[in-house]
């Protein structure tokens, strides 16, 4: 009874009625309106399996129930062998045909990504040959088709042919007495085809009145000539329907003979239903998979919102949800949250109640992941009064009754044994776990003397923290904030209130106690000043006053500390913006210089190309003529001339310039001539083995001490080598064809990327479609590695972002980020 009870404290059949809204067939409404809750854990983890796999059919390949009936009666009467009608046998073909498309849209899935879902409808017989007899005998209309029956079809014509003769009477009857009719009309009266008669001329047709009108003016005449037209019809629609009933009496009996197999079809149709409504239920409430925790794990609920309040605020216009966040050690039995009046308390009761039926009934939670709370083997409350005048129950009567309902189901309400004394600081003793339930209690202990209630309070939570895994309790009572530093399995909350706008925040603080606050609420609604005064007073000499002032104290410390925590972040911010603009600017000047360089290079390779060409003019007009040593000189002028207007290197030095023993100093500008003529910075004095470290552009190279001159022409005299010893030696038999010996200078490791906002991406929540044009745009704009968060949930987010990063051209590579940054949950990518 009190679970009972609970459920509608709770409000549950509120949110099965929202639930059911997503439902395609009436079954899967009236399942989901009935909302049943698992008794045991396997079910619960069974239920949410298929609603994680259906959840991911919702962005490939959602569902479709067109067809499906509700069919449960209709098989019924056909074991009991009733004729079934020409609609319900049609009904019956429709949801086999649906029943078959859900299968095969199932089993084209891949096998490793559904299995829940393909084992639900491994053993689905759908009988095809049921469904085309059906179809075959049965129009779209519901009625018996002409082919169903030899005998019918020519029943059927038979009517046609009898109906042809009797209208053609009719009609030459009207024209020939006109006059008589009160209108040219053929209507029916007691399935009788008549004609409407004047009552004063009735004589003038002869025949059967069968109705007359209600001013008697008008009687409806059977014309004599017609009535054995009309018994020959009246025969001939009898034995219509008898063959009719044949048919689907013979269609009747092959549902009866399958209809076991067709009431299991039905049973996984509704289950597709509900875990595809439990899908799209939880979708558009933002909701993501819980994981039920063990013995020894933390319960971790992020911004946790209550779903009727979120149906109110998108369907009602209702007020912005305020989300709260739930985060307790394992060993925690008892919390006891306090606060001001209208601040929340009894709603986030209800959120979390709400929160663990929806888990065990296979929803998904409207908090952020990861969402990790244990199974409960039953949530019981006692919220609200339960006053009644006919049973002469006080509202502490009420809360007490209720309390003692809740004791007796979680089976705590022995008092054979005394009380075990309340638990030392540290670690709790070994022992056996209490009854895994879940209790909320508002308001415990209110509704008689304080002193008393407080003592009974007290008392309670305690029994209840030996016999409860949960306990969550609002209470007024400033006796009850002091358990925490009594017993290490009690915690306090309290609801946050403005002191300022003298007005509650309806966000949930964990670790400090809240204080009333009656008197500042009582003075915002405008009760008597000098009232409040006096009571002031009496407030001051109580030690309820140093509480307050410690708690204030501890709250005025929490917002100093939040208002620093948000200065830190906007810094950090600026910093982050900062950094991005020192990178984007460096990236631009980086690609600026890569860029110039490579103009240069097109520049010198053009003229390198053109000089080449007019050269090559030169020899062949030189080979053409008589070779003189005057026209030879007149060809390598040429050439000189050539190569100084190219701007390449030549043969010639300014004049006056000896060419001595010239040796390259550090920062000196040079000339590479194996790199046709490009100028360089020396940045290392040469070594032993005759080479030198210059630098052009960006590029740092080790070329050979005789590959470069100075500005002015000038080379360095080296010693030969002998061709034996070195193994350059066949380069330099032809100078024209010397090879450089270039060496790219080993580039300075990277600093490590650091995560920041302005390159990290959230899109938990989101459709993948969704998710791709928000990366779009962000990998744009990406100047180095980026972080995108997509949780974990079902993992179609995860897949869809990294498909979606193989085929994007400007994505180097990603992975899983580090264990700090978020681990699976989160994917770091080059780009």
């Amino acid at each position: 009874m009190i679970q009972s009870e609970t459920l509608d404290l709770l409000e549950w059949p509120r949110l099965c009625q929202q639930w059911s809204t997503f439902a395609a067939t009436k079954l899967g409404a009236r399942a989901a309106q009935h909302g049943r809750i698992p008794q045991h854990q396997w079910e619960s983890e069974q239920l949410l399996a298929q609603t994680r796999e259906a959840y991911r059919l919702e962005d490939t390949a959602p569902l479709n129930f067109r067809g499906i009936q509700d069919i449960g009666d209709s098989l019924e009467r056909a074991k009991l062998q009733s004729i079934l009608s020409g609609d319900e046998l049609l009904d019956i073909a429709t949801t086999l045909a649906g029943a078959r498309q859900i299968r095969r849209a199932i089993d084209a899935q891949e096998e490793d990504d559904f299995p829940v879902l393909q084992a639900l409808v491994a053993q689905l017989s759908t009988h095809p040959d049921l469904e085309k007899e059906i179809h075959h005998c049965i129009d779209d209309r519901g009625k018996v088709t002409d082919r169903a029956n030899p005998k019918l079809a020519g029943i059927r014509s038979s009517i046609k042919g009898t109906y042809d003769q009797l209208h053609e009477k009719l009609q030459r009857i009207m024209q020939r007495q006109a006059g008589a009719l009160q209108e040219a009309l053929i209507t029916q009266r007691a399935g009788r085809y008549v004609v409407p008669v004047k009552t004063p001329q009735k004589d003038a047709i002869p025949g059967i009145v069968h109705d007359v009108s209600t001013s008697g003016a008008t009687l409806y005449i059977e014309p004599q000539s017609v009535v054995e037209f009309g018994n020959r019809l009246r025969q001939l629609e009898r034995q219509e329907a008898r063959e009719e009933e044949l048919v689907r009496q013979q269609l009747s009996g092959q549902v009866a003979a399958v209809s076991e197999d067709l009431e299991a079809l039905m049973a996984v149709v509704t289950t597709l239903d509900l875990a595809t409504a439990r899908a799209r239920y939880s979708l558009w409430l933002g909701a993501n998979s819980p994981r039920f925790s063990e013995a020894n794990e933390r319960t971790v609920l992020r911004q946790l919102r209550h779903p009727i309040l979120v149906w109110q605020q998108r369907h009602e216009a209702g007020l912005t949800v305020v989300p709260i966040d739930v985060t307790m050690r394992p060993e925690i039995r008892v919390v006891a949250i306090t606060g001001p009046n209208t601040g929340g308390k009894t709603v986030t009761l209800k959120t979390l109640g709400l929160a663990a039926l929806m888990a065990k009934a296979g929803l998904f939670v409207p908090a952020r992941e990861p969402v990790e709370l244990p199974w409960f083997d039953q949530v019981l409350a006692d919220i609200g009064d339960e006053q009644s005048i006919e049973q002469n129950l006080s509202t502490f009567s009420g809360h007490i009754r209720r309390i003692g309902r809740i004791l007796a189901a979680i089976g705590a309400d022995q008092t054979a044994t005394p009380p075990p004394a309340p638990l030392p600081a540290g670690p709790l003793p070994a022992g056996p776990l209490p009854q895994n339930s879940l209790v909320l209690l508002d308001e415990v202990g209110a509704g008689t003397d304080p002193t008393e209630g407080s003592a009974l309070a007290i008392a309670l939570l305690q029994h209840l923290a030996n016999h409860t895994r949960l306990t969550v309790a609002t209470t007024h009572f400033g006796e009850l904030k002091a358990l925490k530093y009594q017993d290490d399995r009690f915690e306090n909350a309290s609801v946050e209130f403005d002191d300022v706008s003298l007005s509650p925040t309806y966000r949930l603080l964990w670790g400090i106690p809240g204080r009333s606050n009656a008197l500042t609420i009582a003075r915002r609604l405008g009760l008597n000043p000098t009232v409040l005064d006096q009571a002031q007073t009496y407030v001051g000499v109580s030690k309820q006053d140093d509480v307050n002032a410690v708690i204030a104290g501890l709250e005025a410390q929490r917002k100093r500390q939040e208002t620093q925590a948000e200065q830190a972040a906007s810094i950090v911010t600026q910093a982050e913006a900062l950094k991005a603009e020192i990178e984007r600017k460096a990236a631009a000047i980086k690609d600026w210089e890569l860029n110039h360089k490579l103009e240069q290079e097109k520049a010198i390779q053009a003229a390198v190309v053109e000089a080449k060409a007019e050269i090559a003019t030169v020899i062949r007009r030189l080979q053409k003529g008589n070779p003189t040593a005057q026209a030879a000189q007149k060809a390598t002028d040429l050439v000189e001339t050539i190569a100084q207007q190219q701007g390449l290197p030549t043969g010639k030095h300014p004049a006056k310039q000896a060419i001595t023993d010239y040796k390259p100093k550090l920062g000196e500008k040079v000339r590479l001539i194996g790199l046709g003529g490009q100028t360089a910075e020396v940045v290392e004095a040469p070594d032993a083995d005759g080479k030198i470290a210059v630098r052009f552009g960006l590029m740092k190279t080790v070329v050979d001490l005789k590959d470069i001159e100075s500005l002015t022409g000038q080379k360095v005299v080296t010693a030969k080598t002998s061709p034996k010893t070195s193994p350059k030696a066949p380069a330099e038999k032809d100078p024209e064809n010397r090879r450089v010996t270039v060496k790219i200078a080993p580039k300075e490791p990277p600093a490590p990327a650091l995560r920041t906002t302005q390159n990290t991406i959230d899109i938990r929540g989101m459709r993948v479609s969704e998710a791709e044009a928000d990366l779009e745009n962000f990998i744009a704009t990406a100047t180095g590695p980026i972080w995108i968060i997509h949780g974990h949930g079902t993992g179609k987010l995860k897949r869809g972002v990294r498909e979606f990063l193989k085929r994007h051209p400007q994505v180097l590579s990603f992975d899983n980020a580090d264990q700090a940054d978020g681990g699976t949950g989160v994917t770091v990518a080059q780009v």
